[in-house]
């Protein structure tokens, strides 16, 4: 989807303007930071991830095709920024917290979660079993329900074929559940 105030930007950058990129920094660099922690799990690794991709995306504003909007563009760079990062790193991803979108993922769970929800321990839980899930299945569910990104914008940030993004996205989805029933049941019977 194309923003037409990404694309006055963005003219105004290409046009010898280079100050006005901040614009676009100052619109994507939350979520940005929200994607990139979810996938590295580490505040200054996830700024510098950031960073480093709203350098890349400045340095590479040629290649950029406008046929796809300039967010979906910076997300698929800072994706493949993260990516990079997890495998020259090679250690477990932990989330710190989890936002209320987050909390759609475990809604159709049948445990009794009031006192968990009174406690404030389901977050931590929803965190750390997403954390556990695989690195694809965890991109993949952050885009669409953290990023708010449609199928096909994450078709193009994780570049991979549709059926597989759908086929992710429902395997994240049963996994976590799954995942969650289990610990939720242990963690509402032991307490």
């Amino acid at each position: 989807m194309v923003d037409h105030l990404d694309t006055h930007i963005l003219v105004e950058v290409r046009a010898g303007k280079p100050r006005a990129f901040g614009q676009l920094i100052d619109r994507y660099k939350d979520k940005a930071m929200t994607l990139s922690f979810r996938l590295l799990g580490d505040r200054r690794e996830a700024e510098e991830a950031v960073q480093d991709a709203f350098v890349n995306a400045f340095r590479r504003l040629d290649q950029f095709r406008e046929n796809s909007g300039f967010g979906t563009w910076y997300y698929r760079i800072l994706y493949n920024v993260c990516m990079t990062r997890l495998r020259k790193r090679q250690t477990a991803i932990r989330y710190a917290t989890l936002t209320q979108e987050d909390s759609e993922i475990c809604a159709d769970t049948d445990n009794p979660l009031e006192d968990l929800i009174e406690r404030g321990d389901l977050q931590s839980i929803v965190s750390e079993e997403l954390a556990n899930l695989p690195e694809q299945y965890r991109a993949a569910l952050t885009l669409f329900y953290v990023q708010d990104l449609k199928y096909e914008q994450i078709v193009e940030v994780m570049e991979i074929p549709l059926g597989t993004v759908k086929t992710f996205l429902f395997r994240g989805k049963t996994m976590l559940r799954k995942r969650l029933q289990r610990r939720l049941w242990s963690e509402v019977h032991v307490a």
